[in-house]
């Protein structure tokens, strides 16, 4: 939270580290895909930039890209549903990623 002794930074430059420190985040509920988890954390924290980075170092681990989530549908399915995301549908396009569903 931005306030008078922490002034809000916007587009900051992510480091490789901090990007690629998104492969050890945990899931909290089992059901969910850890590679899925860490997926949509990504999506949801990173610009289109930052998130095709992170693809690189995902498939560099050999993490699966086609990952399921409790309702049966990949990040590229979920990231489709999105007008605003179409970057980030063709970075997970690029390094691979299909759909489960129709889109």
């Amino acid at each position: 939270m931005a306030g008078p002794d922490k002034p809000k930074v916007l587009d900051e430059e992510w480091s490789d580290e901090r990007v690629s420190s998104f492969l050890s985040l945990e899931p909290y509920d089992t059901s969910i895909s850890k590679d899925y988890f860490v997926l949509e954390r990504a999506y949801q924290s990173m610009r289109a930039d930052d998130f095709r980075r992170f693809l690189g170092f995902f498939t560099e681990a050999s993490r699966d890209l086609d990952s399921l989530s409790p309702g049966g549908e990949t990040i590229l399915d979920l990231i489709s549903q999105h007008r605003r995301s179409v970057e980030y549908a063709e970075a997970l396009k690029e390094f691979g990623a299909t759909h489960n569903r129709k889109s």
